[in-house]
């Protein structure tokens, strides 16, 4: 699976979830253990909010992928398959079988 790849010197390109998480990890760290100035404070925490809404929304893209990956799994099933299974059941089941002595798996 490609990877959007940050580089530097690109300020448009934005960070990988991997890359936002671990900015957005420093950031809490730095406002929790060192004594900033608020408008160091304020700084830290508008950058943290924009990742913090860049994780967000890389999630939330995931999370819609697998789900179209899983109705696009549950479309593809055979329906032969799901009705000769049904069919099985609903066969042994039924009360014309009178050979109460067979076997069955299906």
């Amino acid at each position: 699976m490609a990877r959007r790849k940050t580089s530097p010197d690109d300020g448009q390109s934005e960070p990988s979830f991997e890359d936002a998480l671990a900015g957005l990890e420093s950031i809490v760290e730095a406002m929790e253990h060192e004594n900033l100035p608020l408008e160091d404070l304020v700084s830290h925490y508008e950058k943290g909010s924009a990742l913090l809404k860049r994780c967000e929304s890389i999630l939330d893209s995931a999370r819609e992928r697998i789900e179209l990956i899983t109705l696009r799994n549950d479309s593809t099933e055979s329906p032969a398959k799901t009705g000769n299974q049904a069919g099985a059941l609903s066969q042994s089941e039924s009360p014309d079988a009178t050979d109460d002595d067979d076997i069955r798996l299906f």
